[in-house]
């Protein structure tokens, strides 16, 4: 899959909390991802509306200016996005915020603290079924 020469899969990176984001930005970057950050729920918007749809989406629940999930709504509805596989992270295990997560298009849904070898491994298993 990463054969000298092809591109690197983008992922879109929504965390408002910069130890995480810096610990996700390396993992994501050791894996050969391409980053983009977003640091919190109007930058990512922002990023939504001008960026070609990257290849899976991180995205932190609890974020300033909109949440992760008003993010997951503005995605789902945007031509060329609503293929683009989610994956909540977050700190919040609440059955309840689950629920309506995946009832709103995520694709998966993990919870702070995560094993960084489980959240490389979900994104590659999202990633082979869009391929």
């Amino acid at each position: 899959m990463d054969s000298p020469g092809s591109p690197k899969l983008k992922v879109l990176m929504v965390e408002d909390e910069e130890d995480t984001a810096s610990l996700l930005k390396f993992l994501l970057e050791r894996a050969s991802y391409d980053v983009v950050h977003a640091k919190d729920g109007r930058q990512a918007q922002e990023l939504v509306n001008t960026m070609a749809p990257p290849d899976i989406v991180l995205l932190d629940v609890m974020l300033p200016f909109l949440s992760g999930l008003q993010v997951l709504t503005v995605i789902r509805k945007r031509e060329g996005w609503n293929k683009v596989p989610i994956v909540m992270l977050t700190a919040d295990g609440s059955e309840h915020d689950i629920k309506r997560a995946l009832e709103s298009g995520a694709n998966d849904y993990m919870i702070k603290p995560f094993n960084p070898r489980e959240l490389t491994s979900r994104l590659k298993r999202f990633i082979a079924h869009a391929a």
